[in-house]
């Protein structure tokens, strides 16, 4: 999911303790609680009883209507409010969520899904079969529009159908109050996978249909049945979640409220935190990370992701594949990752990122791509090697030491090491004679302007929402929702269709290798880096995990 993106939490709060970033306290919110050091604040005097934590994980989220969401930063809160199907454990295990078991026929076609008993929405009423009906057929709804409705249910039998327009056409059903049934039109050998992606949870038709795009506004409409539900939302502040008591788990949630603090500014959430408005922040300041490193409090664990570039694919002149490729080769992806990101994360010697498994149990994708291939796709030791090769590609395009060359404008947001990237890029491209201006915009307008493709290069990032390279490389899609470079190419499509068609694990995998060499062949994106992802916690909260899908997981929290 896009940095951004997998892999998957909304909800707000009304009665909320302190605002934001000032400390006030919000006059209709309180309930008698206050801030303690470090994001913990004090039990309410209203006999409520558990943890009241803050945390900082992104700035305003773009949506939290699960069906339009591409963020990982809002999907973090999709998946605190929601719960799918089938859900991933702290253990990266696919478990039982608000299905209790499910069979699959012996063709792989058709999965049944059995309901646990007393199932409910957050406002008490009944949640049943029906509600993941609805949810999946507006998922494919071309009204809605959802930027992974392919992605998630381009198996399921009808869905062509459901996305021209006839949503009933889609091969869900529900047989009674709790059974869900799905047929695909093909095998999907990772569909189990698919059922646990944030945007899978039923949402509730009533408020829907009867509040319309405004549903996911407001706590009184934003209905949810996971184990926490909204309360408050101050754009540009805060949202606020609370227990859900009508969630079948509910006596496992520790938390009373969780208070998700919208910052942009890394500095704001590294100043939040060192005051105790927040007890764990996703942004930390770049500069901050050389004397963080090796302290309890910072955390550096793997993410199954990666960080590239966006080439507006129809857009002059990266209509050339030679352009394309010169401005990725011209990239010293080690400096990149080593000195600018200052050793947080590794250099990406190809796209699929490291620790995704291929089809043997216990190989990794990105292993069996340097063996089948020789080697790694960008000659990471030998950066002077690939900046030839790149002048000569620029040459041979009409370009010979960038004469010519119009000036390239690149689209970043400012967070982490986003910026400094921009400008190593400006000045690695000047190497090849080509001028780059950085154009730095809020992620609100950021998000929407480059999937609209308004932009001739961007950054870009993608967290697997689940381990199978599909995920990734299905982005590359030309149908995709998810394409911001606008790629097109008939060949990789049908080489995708094929892949994830196949009920032959073998022949899945293989074909995803050949989808990833025709992708780097043609520059369709520039990688940069393999993610790691780094945060700052309190010590003393405990009870949380952070998945290498790009989600943290508090509703199980403790404060030492």
């Amino acid at each position: 999911m896009k940095k951004k993106s997998l892999l998957l939490v909304a909800v707000m709060v009304s009665s909320l303790i302190l605002s934001a970033c000032g400390g006030n306290k919000s006059a209709e919110s309180s309930k008698g609680a206050t801030t303690a050091a470090n994001g913990e604040m004090t039990a309410p005097t209203n006999g409520t009883t558990g943890l009241d934590l803050a945390v900082e994980v992104g700035p305003d989220p773009e949506t939290i209507d699960p069906a339009l969401n591409s963020s990982a930063d809002a999907a973090n809160m999709i998946m605190h409010a929601f719960e799918t199907l089938l859900i991933v454990n702290k253990d990266n295990k696919i478990v039982p969520g608000q299905a209790e078991t499910y069979d699959v026929s012996k063709d792989g076609l058709t999965y049944t899904f059995h309901l646990r008993d007393g199932l409910k929405w957050s406002d008490g009423t009944p949640l049943t079969a029906n509600d993941f009906v609805f949810s999946w057929k507006r998922l494919s709804d071309p009204n809605v529009a959802a930027p992974y409705g392919e992605d998630m249910l381009g198996y399921v039998k009808g869905y062509q159908e459901a996305a021209a327009g006839n949503i009933d056409a889609l091969g869900v059903s529900a047989p009674d109050d709790k059974t869900f049934v799905v047929e695909l039109s093909v095998p999907c050998v990772y569909f189990l996978k698919i059922v646990t992606h944030a945007t899978m949870v039923p949402v509730q038709k009533a408020s829907v249909e009867a509040n319309g795009e405004q549903w996911s506004l407001k706590p009184e409409t934003y209905v949810s049945n996971g184990p926490l539900k909204m309360i408050d939302w101050v754009p540009g502040s805060h949202v606020t979640f609370s227990k859900n008591e009508n969630y079948w788990n509910a006596d496992k949630v520790t938390l009373n409220t969780l208070k998700f603090v919208l910052m942009e500014d890394s500095n704001a959430a590294y100043s939040a935190y060192r005051t105790g408005e927040v007890a764990m922040i996703k942004d930390v300041p770049t500069e901050e990370i050389p004397s963080l490193k090796g302290k309890e409090e910072f955390h550096v664990e793997p993410n199954v992701g990666i960080s590239y570039l966006d080439f507006n694919n129809q857009k002059e002149p990266f209509t050339n594949s030679d352009v394309r490729k010169a401005l990725s080769l011209a990239i010293d992806r080690d400096y990149v990752s080593n000195t600018v990101m200052q050793g947080i994360g590794a250099p990406a010697g190809n796209f699929v990122p490291q620790g995704v498994s291929d089809a043997e149990s216990g190989t990794y994708f990105e292993d069996v791509t340097r063996k089948n291939n020789g080697r790694d796709f960008f000659n990471i030791k030998d950066h002077e090697a690939d900046l030839a090769k790149a002048k000569e590609l620029l040459a041979k395009a009409g370009y010979p030491d960038g004469k010519g060359f119009p000036v390239v404008e690149y689209m970043t947001n400012d967070a982490g090491h986003n910026k400094a990237v921009a400008e190593y890029l400006q000045s690695c491209w000047k190497e090849l004679g080509v001028k780059m201006d950085i154009k730095i915009v809020e992620w609100g307008t950021f998000a929407p302007t480059r999937r609209a493709g308004d932009y001739l290069t961007a950054r870009d990032a993608w967290s697997l929402d689940y381990d199978d390279p599909s995920n990734l490389l299905n982005l590359l899609k030309s149908t995709s929702g998810n394409n911001n470079a606008q790629y097109k190419n008939p060949e990789l499509d049908k080489l995708l269709d094929e892949a994830n068609a196949t009920i032959d694990v073998k022949e899945h995998y293989a074909k995803l290798h050949e989808a990833e060499n025709m992708i780097l062949e043609d520059a369709a994106i520039a990688p940069l880096n393999y993610r790691n992802e780094f945060w700052l916690q309190n010590p003393k909260l405990k009870g949380t995990w952070y998945s290498p899908f790009g989600y943290w997981f508090f509703q199980y929290a403790t404060m030492e």
